[in-house]
């Protein structure tokens, strides 16, 4: 069995997320402080409690879903056996879960991580004011149409496909009217259900430049290790393993779309035939059938997901 280790992107959220692993495991308590310190917050203290309308600030949401991530890493590596570089033939993570990703990895510390994804939230937050930006899903379109919409509602705004998430999910990113002009075009040609979603800013468009350059001032100053698994990156949908190419993709990340459905292919193509999604959620492990026919997928986030993957041995002679 060929592995696959995938960490979730912002949406997957919840107040109270980790809790149960901080509570029972030594190794993920010692995760929420390290970020608490590198952040200079009690960042745990609002993923434990809340309030929701504080935890899904993306400027908070996109550190406390990477400290949930690795603190479920932690604990199966100290209950499992779980070594990322014998049993992982790849990484990934949508969106944030990228950096996730790379602090698994070892590319990143975790306190590296904490700060850029706080660096990431709040530029994002501030490169489009609240209103003028939208998302919106459309459900049932291949990712050609789907482009075609966008181009076609665009006119003078920004419109485009932000995340290719599966086959019929596609999700455009842009200026408020530009999104709103794309869904009443959307149910014409052919889509089942073009909804907006419930997002602070359009993230993954041309409208995401000013956060991609506060990225790229922040990452200057932050060492970027070779990774232990290959890094399979949002925007290229293929593996990187180089540090260079690994810290020029971060800032194009931002600005550019998460090719979700062609990363998984690539992932499934090159002999994975189980992702483990680690952290809140379970969003991506349901994509698996979707994405990569054949392969099985399983979410571990909370400790008895740990015990299962424990007992099942998942981790055990595959290497």
């Amino acid at each position: 069995m060929s592995i696959a280790l995938i960490f979730p992107g912002q949406g997957s959220q919840q107040v109270g997320m980790g809790r149960a692993l901080a509570d029972s495991f030594a190794a993920a308590r010692a995760v929420f402080e390290e970020v608490d310190a590198a952040l200079g917050e009690s960042l745990s203290t609002v993923i434990f409690e809340g309030p929701e309308d504080r935890l899904t600030l993306t400027a908070n949401a996109q550190p406390a879903l990477m400290a949930v991530s690795l603190a479920a890493l932690r604990v199966l590596e100290a209950e499992t056996g779980l070594d990322v570089a014998r049993h992982a033939a790849f990484v990934a993570g949508h969106s944030l879960g990228e950096y996730s990703a790379l602090a698994a990895a070892g590319s990143l510390s975790v306190s590296d991580a904490a700060r850029l994804l706080r660096v990431r939230g709040d530029a994002m937050q501030k490169a489009v004011p609240v209103g003028e930006g939208a998302m919106a899903a459309l459900l049932g379109l291949d990712l050609d149409v789907a482009r075609e919409i966008a181009a076609e509602a665009a006119e003078r705004d920004v419109c485009a496909a932000a995340n290719d998430n599966a086959p019929g999910q596609v999700v455009i990113s842009g200026s408020k009217a530009a999104v709103e002009r794309a869904i009443a075009l959307a149910k014409p040609k052919g889509a089942k259900r073009a909804v907006l979603l419930p997002v602070s800013a359009p993230f993954h468009c041309a409208l995401m430049q000013p956060a991609a350059e506060a990225m790229r001032e922040a990452l200057a100053g932050v060492a970027i290790a070779a990774p232990r698994a290959p890094l399979v990156a949002n925007v290229t949908a293929g593996p990187l393993t180089v540090p260079e190419a690994i810290s020029a993709r971060r800032a194009g990340q931002l600005d550019g779309a998460v090719r979700w459905r062609e990363s998984m292919g690539f992932m499934a193509g090159a002999g994975v035939t189980h992702f483990v999604e680690i952290g809140a959620g379970k969003v991506l492990a349901d994509l698996v059938k979707r994405n990569a026919e054949g392969a099985t997928g399983e979410s571990v986030g909370t400790p008895e997901d740990v015990a299962r993957v424990a007992a099942a041995g998942t981790f055990v002679g595959n290497a």
